[in-house]
């Protein structure tokens, strides 16, 4: 039965907690076990599936929002197929390869130990997000009006189809080396998504209990802070390789051997250089990455498109396109070997593959990759962000305008992309030059634009 006695207490942080890919709120005020329940049933009732693939975090959540969303689903008439825990990717995976006609994970991904949340697919692991139903699941949340099935569902548990999902990335390694990689799980599903790569190189692993408070540090390789151990722990083993994956880990970061940051976008050209050697095809790549990557593609052959930021639009393009693969500047890695969905124990094989096969370090490898300065991204407040965007497009008129997501201006000697934030008023600005002076001059004067500090350079 639904408790229906606080409704109208949690409708207002109930419409809060759908936001443009998932859905996300602090357990228990924003989202609790009748959420869960609720949108068991939503989403079985808006997809008409007969069974849903669910895996889950470590969070100290999950596993209670986990019985009551399997109940949801069973009493719509579904059956769950419960994989456990599992990192995103495993999840995607699963999904694909049990040919699914649903699929939910409860995870927060990067987000503080107090959140939690869902993450969606349809069968052939299409996200369900804003633009491709999450809008639907979420008025039939609201009304919960979800009829009566003849007959409830199952619970199935499969955990053996993480182990294939090991297999599986396995599979792609073409050389056993003898490297040294420090792992930073974060103390989160990072551990589970290290599974693959034990064996293939001499892993020392860092903060491998899962732990749903994060003990140590926030589980997001963006932000610097949250790398410096493993940095620190990489150079004083002398170690090839660092990897810090974030909460679920469907996103991963990489540091070489003298413990600098790789970037990320620059990590995605590698991996697309060695995916074009062994097959030509369309490589996609997000608006901000920098001019290199569309370079390294087109020098090895390969069709380089450009896409706007989100995991639904570069899945949709994915589909459409066949695209090999896509490497996203903020460290997601998505293979159409992953059933066009992110691996990231996958990349860390494709770059321990390209570390053995040319006997060369990883900060090596980048070094040709590093031609271009990049501002990095640069949040700004805005109130009226079509306005800003409107005065962009006016002052860089002589350049190159695209408007597939927010406003990228391109020049001969330096471009750059602002987009507007999904669910706070700000503009994101990423800029890059071909030197650092240039890069800084424009950046400080786009920020000036922005800012409304200068009307026009």
């Amino acid at each position: 039965m639904i408790k229906k006695g606080n409704q109208h207490g949690h409708c207002s942080s109930w419409h809060e907690i759908f936001k443009a890919y998932d859905i996300r709120g602090i357990y228990p005020s924003d989202l609790n076990e009748e959420t869960a329940y609720r949108i068991g049933r939503a989403f079985v009732s808006f997809l008409n599936c007969k069974n849903v693939v669910v895996g889950r975090d470590m969070r100290n959540s999950s596993d209670a929002l986990f019985k009551s969303l399997a109940r949801g689903i069973t009493d719509q008439g579904a059956d769950v197929i419960d994989i456990g825990l599992s990192s995103t990717p495993m999840f995607y995976y699963a999904s694909g390869r049990l040919e699914a006609e649903g699929g939910i994970i409860i995870t927060a991904s990067h987000n503080p130990s107090q959140y939690n949340g869902f993450k969606l697919c349809r069968d052939g692991t299409v996200p369900v997000s804003g633009a491709t139903g999450l809008k639907d699941v979420k008025a039939l949340f609201m009304k919960c009006r979800f009829g009566n099935p003849e007959k409830r569902g199952s619970v199935i548990k499969n955990e053996e189809i993480k182990d294939e999902y090991v297999r599986h990335v396995r599979s792609f390694s073409k050389q056993h080396g003898n490297l040294k990689v420090v792992v930073d799980c974060a103390n989160a599903m990072g551990v589970y998504e290290m599974r693959p790569l034990q064996g293939l190189a001499r892993i020392i692993p860092m903060f491998d209990k899962l732990d749903g408070s994060f003990p140590n540090h926030e589980a997001n390789p963006l932000k610097f802070e949250t790398v410096r151990a493993l940095q620190n722990k990489v150079v004083e083993e002398k170690a090839d390789l660092g990897i810090a994956f974030d909460g679920d880990a469907d996103r991963v970061g990489f540091i070489d051997e003298k413990g600098c940051i790789v970037p990320m976008d620059l990590t995605g050209a590698l991996i697309a250089e060695e995916i074009l050697k062994k097959e030509k095809g369309t490589i996609l790549y997000d608006l901000r990455c920098s001019r290199a990557v569309k370079e390294t593609i087109v020098a090895n052959g390969g069709t380089p498109i450009e896409t706007r930021v989100g995991h639904t639009f570069i899945k949709q393009a994915m589909r459409e396109r066949n695209a090999l693969f896509v490497g996203e500047f903020s460290g997601h890695y998505y293979f159409r070997d992953n059933y066009y969905t992110e691996s990231s124990s996958l990349a860390a094989v494709y770059l321990l593959n390209i570390m053995v096969k040319y006997n060369k370090k990883i900060s090596e490898l980048i070094k040709p990759l590093r031609k271009y300065y990049q501002s990095g991204e640069v949040n700004s407040g805005v109130e009226d962000k079509e306005a800003v965007i409107k005065k962009l497009a006016e002052v860089y008129c002589d350049g190159g305008i695209s408007y597939l997501d927010g406003i990228k201006v391109v020049f001969g000697k330096w471009w750059f992309n602002v987009r507007p934030s999904n669910t706070e008023p700000l503009l994101r600005l990423n800029l890059e030059a071909d030197t650092k002076a240039l890069m800084e001059e424009k950046r400080d004067e786009v920020l000036g634009i922005i800012r409304g500090t200068r009307s026009e350079p």
